[in-house]
Formats: structure tokens, sequence, C-alpha cells
């Protein structure tokens, strides 16, 4: 499992901007995309909002891949 580390005076990062900094996919429009085919879970379930805030302690998973949200 990889971990993401908020900044210091962030308390969320958008579900979008997330998978796309840890290298997830290539741009915003790809995120997009996979965000609304219902290829992401936040937490186990399936998430079709790009927008929702994940926060520290949740779980993201993709294509195999998991991050940990950390502060």
């Amino acid at each position: 499992m990889e971990k993401f580390f908020l900044r210091a005076d962030d308390e969320f990062i958008k579900l979008g901007q997330l998978i796309k900094a840890c290298g997830m996919v290539e741009n915003g429009a790809m995120a997009k995309m996979e965000i609304q085919y219902g290829n992401v879970l936040l937490n186990g379930e399936v998430e079709y909002q790009r927008g929702k805030k994940v926060k520290e302690g949740d779980i993201v998973e993709f294509d195999g891949n998991q991050i940990l949200v950390c502060k």
C-alpha cells in the first residue's frame, strides 16, 4: 500500500487530484473518466464524484493499487 501525505495546511484532497498526483492516471481527463466509469474505490466502495474530499485515514483503490491518505 502506497502512502500519500497531505500538506500540513490541507485537510483533504479531491479524489481526481489524488489519483493524478499519485501517477495512477496521466491527466485530469483520464481521472474523470476512470471515476465516472466506477473504477475507483474510496474506503472499499465505488465513488463516482471526482471532487469527493479524501481525508486522512481514507483508502483509495484503483487498478490494483491502494493509497492510504496520511497527514
